[in-house]
């Protein structure tokens, strides 16, 4: 993905977060994952995705 197309996806996805609010944020998060790694072809990508988001968070 090209970086203005990440930055598209950056925005919708902050304004997404805002209108889900607070309370709902984690749960809409979920959701987007799973739909997400639904349209890769294998288990790999996905979970690779989730190592590295994990990197950092300590």
């Amino acid at each position: 993905m090209e970086f203005a197309d990440m930055e598209i996806f950056y925005e919708r996805l902050a304004a997404a977060i805002d209108r889900a609010g607070e309370a709902k944020t984690p749960v809409f998060l979920a959701k987007l994952a799973l739909l997400l790694a639904r349209e890769a072809t294998g288990p790999e990508k996905p979970l690779a995705a989730i190592e590295a988001a994990l990197k950092d968070l300590d």
